[in-house]
């Protein structure tokens, strides 16, 4: 760990004070998404991986009905183990056109074991609407496997889900145009004040306004919003001002996972002057009894003599001071005092709560 710190504090001391970054990397289109399909099929083709009919009665019932749309007629139960109900998931992505190919997950419903070598029936994919937007069906991709034996079995990965690459056919396109919108509000990934505003100057920046107002305006520390000029298409207007770049600015936040031990540091981060003491107090408690014999020819009686030995080691109490203007002299003070990420923690912890840190810490 002391290593580690070191490393990080060279490597960030060594990158420059502000990396820019382009707008179309840091934020995105508000209204251009995916949107999320679902639907509910049948897998045939299993080598007897599939689902117990008797215990999953809803993959008998839509056997039943697919069978009776194709003029069969099934009146004696049915006892197949090579048909398993599914539910079939995939994300619609933006102005996708009728006829585009997208790919769709699949997740066992029942007791199916596996559905290696099984085949999607043709599924509709509805959204939110009720909708069907597309319809899925193929040879399903299982990349885990379930090896039994008398005695033993082996499952590696998950036999019960799978994906289709492009197993599902667009019908149906999302409502709405890139062209229909009046103006483009650009959602920032990181919420910022600051990196709102300089999103916002760099964009009047490259396109002066000529009419009335500036072209970008920000809303809020989440949001800006964007009027397009009329002699730029939409296209190539989001494309332009994508390209564009700014130094984004970052809180000052400390990160601490505590199952894994690992500390990340803003660069932001800044800490007041503050003693700190670091050691550790061991405390070890020995007991050793004895046997205690009578002498011969005499009335005494055998006994154990209890003997107890207690000592106390404190190791590391040694007080620093630490003072931290930037990232590097930080991570060289928590350095120098020789801790491990679990002291590290503790003393971050501390440090906070004594008002010392300058910073938001987050203790996940």
């Amino acid at each position: 760990m002391r290593a580690l710190l070191l490393l990080l504090a060279l490597v960030i001391s060594a990158l420059p004070a502000d990396a820019a970054t382009r707008i179309k990397d840091i934020s995105s289109v508000q209204g251009v998404r995916d949107n999320q399909l679902l639907g509910y099929g049948l897998v045939i083709g299993l080598q007897g991986t599939g689902d117990t009919l008797r215990n999953a009665p809803f993959t008998e019932q839509t056997l039943q009905s697919m069978l009776d749309r194709m003029g069969i007629s099934t009146r004696v139960p049915l006892r197949a183990r090579n048909v398993a109900a599914v539910a079939v998931t995939a994300n619609l992505p933006a102005f996708a056109g009728v006829g585009s190919r997208v790919d769709v997950s699949i997740a066992s419903l029942g007791d199916a074991s596996s559905l290696k070598g099984g085949t999607l029936l043709v599924t509709q994919l509805n959204s939110s609407d009720g909708q069907t937007y597309a319809v899925a069906q193929g040879q399903i991709v299982v990349t885990g496997f379930v090896v039994e034996g008398q005695a033993e079995s082996l499952t590696q990965g998950v036999p019960t889900s799978g994906r289709i690459p492009n197993g599902a056919l667009v019908e149906r396109p999302v409502p709405g145009q890139l062209a229909e919108l009046g103006e483009y509000v650009l959602e920032l990934n990181n919420p910022d004040y600051t990196t709102a505003t300089r999103i916002a100057d760099a964009i009047n920046q490259r396109y002066p306004s000529k009419g009335v107002g500036p072209l970008a305006q920000e809303r809020d520390f989440r949001t800006v919003v964007v009027r397009r000029p009329a002699r730029f298409s939409p296209t190539r207007f989001l494309a332009s001002i994508g390209e564009l770049t700014v130094d984004p600015d970052t809180p000052a936040r400390v990160v601490v996972d505590q199952r894994s031990g690992t500390v990340v540091i803003g660069r932001n981060v800044q800490i007041s002057t503050v003693a700190v003491t670091q050691g550790n107090l061991t405390v070890r408690v020995t007991e050793t009894p004895i046997v205690s014999q009578p002498e011969p020819f005499s009335d005494g009686r055998t006994t154990v003599v209890p003997r107890t030995d207690v000592q106390a080691e404190e190791a590391g109490g040694y007080l620093s001071i630490v003072r931290g203007t930037d990232l590097q002299t930080l991570v060289q003070g928590l350095n120098r005092m020789g801790m491990k990420p679990s002291d590290i923690i503790s003393v971050l912890q501390a440090i906070k709560t004594s008002g010392a840190l300058q910073a938001e810490l987050v203790v996940q």
